[in-house]
């Protein structure tokens, strides 16, 4: 069995979900723009699914350490990008693993800067995730974590990616400075989201965002970027805060 047909039986609506942006380039590539300010040196990206996102640190020279925990991803990411002189491995990191210390003890304090987009949201124990988050990095390294915005929002998608929850700027960065990080900013990301996920995952209680939906919001791309610049970053589907170890 492929790491593809496992997937589809494991991680049905993770797979369907991430195939579907990987169809989305400008969207991609807005996420990126977003967050490359913050990006330095040598990287660390949690969760990087099928590598969207990867794809872009590799292009613009970052030397990147990509991870995920369904080992199904990670051999994809090698697969994948493998041969690229950019990528310097490839690990299975499960970040609330009780032996974390032990068992990815090379990959303390190893990182200016580690990445986390849409992750923390997946898991239960999110002071903790964090904590290894900060961990990972060397001092003065940022983290830059970007989350679902507005508990208000939560509904049949979040369910079926498996969410315990979503954040806002305060509530995530109270997360981040009870784990040692200074926030160094946060800002909100996709206004114009809100809308498509509220009317499709709350009123009309779909479950996978629909294909055709995120195709006509990625033709959209630059009008969107231009409703973040006209409403200040000041509301949004998701919600970003950089964090700089002590």
């Amino acid at each position: 069995m492929t790491g593809i047909e496992e997937l589809q039986q494991t991680d049905p609506a993770g797979l369907e979900t991430l195939e579907q942006f990987a169809r989305a380039k400008q969207f991609n590539r807005w996420l990126f723009d977003t967050i490359a300010p913050w990006c330095s040196g040598e990287i660390l990206e949690v969760g990087s699914g099928i590598g969207n996102l990867s794809s872009f640190f590799l292009e613009q020279g970052f030397a990147l350490t990509a991870t995920d925990l369904r080992k199904e991803y990670c051999h994809l990411l090698q697969k994948h990008f493998g041969n690229h002189p950019g990528l310097q491995q490839v690990v299975n990191l499960d970040l609330v693993a009780p032996d974390f210390n032990t068992r990815y003890s090379s990959l303390s304090a190893s990182y200016d800067t580690v990445v986390a987009l849409n992750v923390i949201e997946h898991i239960r124990n999110d002071d903790l995730a964090i904590a290894h988050c900060h961990q990972m990095l060397k001092p003065g390294g940022n983290a830059v974590i970007l989350v679902p915005a507005y508990q208000w929002l939560y509904n049949s998608f979040d369910k079926e990616l498996g969410h315990y929850k979503r954040y806002n700027a305060r509530r995530l960065s109270r997360l981040m400075e009870r784990q040692g990080f200074d926030v160094i900013g946060t800002r909100y990301f996709n206004a114009a989201g809100i809308f498509g996920w509220w009317l499709s995952g709350s009123l009309l209680r779909k479950k996978i965002i629909p294909a055709n939906q995120l195709k006509t919001f990625n033709k959209l791309v630059p009008l969107f970027r231009l409703i973040d610049q006209i409403t200040f970053h000041r509301l949004g589907l998701s919600v970003i805060a950089i964090g700089r170890k002590k």
